[in-house]
Parts: C-alpha cells; sequence; structure tokens
C-alpha cells in the first residue's frame, strides 16, 4: 500500500493549466510545464490499494493502478514504469487523452474525490522518457511470419508493436503522410503535442515495425493481393465515417465536418501549411456536437482567432451529480469543462439545427435553430423556440457512423459487417477472411483510445496463435465484453 493514511490527510490536486488569455496564443499543450512535479508522489499516495480495485475494471486495459500508484508514492519511477507497460503500450498517450474511467471507479472516489489516476499515469511515463527507461525492445528471435497492419492509430499502432516484439515482421499502412492515425491530424497539438507521437514511432522502428505512409489499401493496393503477400492482415482502419447533417444549406461554403477542420490545423503545426485553407480567424464560427471533438473545434478555433464560437448539443445539459441510474462504478455522464471551454464561447443545450442560411456568394452566414424536448423517449421540436444566430463557419462534430467502405476494402476482402456496420470479428478478434482480423473502432465503432489500445493488444494474440498455434502475449479482451464505463 502507498500511504495508509494518504486518501485521509491528503487532498486531491491536479495539473495545473496555463492562464487562459496566454495559451490560446500558442499551440503547446496546456498544462503548465512541471506542475505535477512537487505533489504527484503525495496525489499517488492517496491510492487505498483497495481489496478490489475496481480501477481495473473502469479501465479497458487493466491498468495495474494500485501497484503503480504505490511505486510512484516511493518515487521509484523504473519499477513504476514497468508495471505501467505490462499493460499499456503507449501510456503518455492515455494519460493525456484518455477521460479516465478508471477514475470514475475508484473506491475512493463513492464519498471523496478520486485518486488523480490519470495524472499520475503521465507522470510516471514522462519520468521514463527523460530517465532513458523507454527503450526499444527488440525480439531475440524472429518467426518468419509476416504481418500487416492496417491503420496507423492507437489499435494499429499497439497491434504492430506486440506482434513485432512476438517475433513477426510487421508492416503498418497509413493513408495519410503521416504515422498516427487521428491520433496525429484529429487531435490538437494543445491537448497532445505531437512529439510524443514522434518518439514512439522511433523506438517501434528500432524494434523493426516496418512504417508505409500514403498507401491507402483498396485504392492504392488492392486488399486481396495484401491479403496473399501477409501471413495475416489486421484491419485497425478506425471508424472515420463522419455523421452528416442533411439539413437546408449543408452545400454552402463553410459548413465542414470536423475532421475536414482539425487535420488543416494540426498540417499548420506540423509545417506543412503557412495558414490553414479552412480557418476560423475574424469568423463567428458554430460547432455542432457536446463531444471531446467539439471541444477540440472550439480550443483551435480560438487559437486562430474566431471572433465568436458557440457550440450546440442536441442532448440535455449533464448535470454535476451522478444521476441515480449512473451509480458508481460506472461511467457517469456529467457536465465537463474542459481547457478549450475555460478559454471562451458559449455551449447552448437542447437545441437541433433545422437549416443553414448562405448569402448571394454561396457562403454560410447564419444558422437557425429550434430547442427540443424529449417527450414520450422522443426528442421534439418546441413551438415558438426558432432562432437565427451568426455563422461564418460550422464545423460537425456529431461522432462517426462507421469504417470507410468507399475504398473498396471491405468489399475486396471479402469481409462481413455487423448490425451496426462495423466489421464482424469472432472471440480472437478474426474476420470471416482467414487471416484477417480486426481491431479497434473498424470493429467496435466509435470509441475511446483506451479501447482502442486494449483492442490492438487483444487482437495481436489472436494474430500470434494463428501464425504459430499458441501465444505468450497477453490474454484478450473479448469484443462482447463489456467494462464498467458506458
Amino acid at each position: 500500500m502507498a500511504d495508509p493514511k494518504g486518501f485521509l490527510t491528503t487532498g486531491r490536486e491536479v495539473a495545473r493549466t496555463r492562464p487562459a488569455g496566454e495559451r490560446v496564443k500558442d499551440w503547446n499543450e496546456v498544462y503548465v510545464p512541471g506542475s505535477l512535479l512537487p505533489i504527484i508522489s503525495k496525489q499517488a499516495g492517496r491510492c487505498m490499494d483497495c481489496g478490489i480495485p475496481f480501477c481495473h475494471n473502469g479501465c479497458p486495459l487493466g491498468n495495474l493502478i494500485p501497484e503503480w500508484n504505490d511505486y510512484a508514492y516511493r518515487e521509484d519511477w523504473t519499477a513504476a514504469s514497468e508495471r505501467l507497460h505490462a499493460t499499456n503500450n503507449f501510456p503518455e498517450f492515455t494519460g493525456r487523452l484518455c477521460p479516465a474511467p478508471c477514475e470514475s471507479a475508484c473506491v475512493l472516489g463513492i464519498n471523496q474525490p478520486a485518486v488523480t489516476i490519470k495524472n499520475v499515469e503521465v507522470s510516471i511515463i514522462d519520468k521514463a522518457w527523460d530517465s532513458g527507461d523507454v527503450t526499444p525492445q527488440p525480439p531475440e528471435r524472429l518467426s518468419g511470419k509476416t504481418v500487416a497492419v492496417v491503420g496507423s492509430g492507437p489499435a494499429g499502432l499497439a497491434a504492430a508493436q506486440q506482434l513485432t516484439r512476438a517475433g513477426h515482421t510487421v508492416a503498418v499502412y497509413e493513408r495519410a503522410d503521416r504515422i498516427g492515425g487521428l491520433l496525429r491530424y484529429g487531435i490538437p497539438e494543445f491537448k497532445m503535442e505531437k512529439s510524443h507521437i514522434n518518439r514512439r514511432i522511433e523506438q517501434m522502428r528500432a524494434e523493426g515495425t516496418k512504417f508505409r505512409t500514403e498507401v491507402e489499401i483498396g485504392k492504392d493496393i488492392d486488399a486481396a493481393k495484401l491479403r496473399r503477400r501477409y501471413d495475416a492482415v489486421v484491419i485497425a482502419a478506425g471508424a472515420t465515417v463522419s455523421r452528416d447533417l442533411p439539413v437546408p444549406g449543408r452545400e454552402l461554403n463553410g459548413v465542414h465536418f470536423a475532421m475536414e477542420y482539425l487535420p488543416l490545423a494540426n498540417k499548420v503545426q506540423e509545417g506543412d501549411l503557412t495558414v490553414s485553407p479552412i480557418s476560423a480567424e475574424g469568423k463567428h464560427v458554430v460547432v455542432i456536437g457536446g463531444g471531446d471533438t467539439g471541444a477540440d473545434c472550439v480550443g483551435t478555433a480560438h487559437r486562430q482567432g474566431a471572433a465568436s464560437v458557440t457550440q450546440l448539443e442536441i442532448m440535455p445539459k449533464p448535470g454535476e451529480e451522478r444521476h441515480a441510474n449512473q451509480p458508481w462504478p460506472t461511467f457517469p455522464m456529467l457536465y465537463k469543462v474542459t481547457s478549450a471551454h475555460e478559454e471562451g464561447g458559449e455551449r447552448v443545450y437542447s437545441v437541433s439545427t433545422t437549416h443553414f442560411e448562405g448569402d448571394e456568394d454561396g457562403n454560410v452566414l447564419a444558422l437557425h435553430l429550434v430547442e427540443v424536448e424529449f417527450k414520450d423517449g422522443k426528442l421534439e421540436q418546441k413551438p415558438g423556440t426558432e432562432r437565427r444566430i451568426p455563422a461564418q463557419l460550422v464545423t460537425l462534430a456529431m461522432g462517426f457512423t462507421g469504417t470507410d467502405q468507399a475504398n473498396g476494402l471491405v468489399q475486396q476482402f471479402g469481409l462481413e459487417l455487423d448490425g451496426r456496420g462495423n466489421v464482424a470479428r469472432d472471440g480472437d478478434y478474426a474476420t470471416n477472411v482467414d487471416g484477417v482480423f480486426v481491431a479497434g473502432d473498424a470493429g467496435r465503432g466509435q470509441s475511446l483510445i483506451v479501447w482502442a489500445i486494449a483492442e490492438g493488444r487483444s487482437a495481436a494474440r489472436g494474430v500470434d496463435r494463428f501464425l504459430t498455434g499458441a501465444s505468450a502475449l497477453p490474454a484478450p479482451i473479448r469484443p462482447t465484453d463489456r467494462s464498467l464505463m458506458v
């Protein structure tokens, strides 16, 4: 156990963010550098080392949280890093981007503020990188088997690293010009600087993983040919088809999917562009969608100098306390103020867009909305609540509907889909096509980064067993399993 009285004597403290007026002038991560160092050991000491650590169940990766909390409390950072990496290939990603369902399941959270698990996690991995504890782990011998991984997001990278370390020769195919998937081009720099991705890629290259960018399977390479070239294939292409908003005026200039808007801002930070072709500078911006992607659009618009930012959500405003139907240790839907929301803008709940209004040149000029309410379990418009708000740039951040099928990948492989339009798979993450496996959002549907890594690791075990008849890789999370998070 860490500090036996820590949860009684130490209050919860989290990483401090830089002043909003300062951070919107740059694209650096929002947190004050080094703000966790003086407090993190005591924060780790708040862990009670519960007899039944529900944080394990809250985490799809099954992270050994009490163990690395204990090491962090004792400031044995090398041991903490080893325990952290035992279940998670990329804790610097989850420590920055995961919504921390583990904290919602923390036993201390029943009647006190939960342990700052996410902050402890990111502190451990940052220290590990700084001290040189993160090194390449190439396999002792090669199996002679080859694997292609389609997609370089967190699921694909996790699968590739596990399979490379198991001794297989792995090539990762990515249709974009850089490795990382949505980690690279969907997550703004202020949430996670891309240097964290770059150094993981270098570690994986040193271990033997090969990377092929600007290659789209289904277009540049026929999927069937890819299957014949490799002993196994892992599809980790994500659920990249954005949910559209088919209302009058959708065709106007200035109405874009979030995943058209955000990647361009990231390309500016990569040095590929001087100015984004879709910029919020001086414009009234409306973000449709109240989730994390919407918040990313809000923060990006602030940094581009928007005249105003309004975020719309069709659902009612969540409460600040757990609802009775979301008891501990489930992951509750609570009102959340992200760093982007701290920086300004307006959030409007229980509204639906009826149509967009354009000017004579075909540019969006305004958005018309109406308030909605639940009646008999259905959302209905409230008469007399229609109004118009200025909108010169609109981003649609309403989630994703499934894997891209326009490139022919699904058809060329001959993959079966489930009832939700995801690639169907069995308990070993195998599809209906022999030797073809699926991991992450492509098989699960839109989900969290922590689920993507868990599925990548799990699919890797299925592939390893397919290739060799057995596997020493960690046991998988079955596709039908559900943690205590929603």
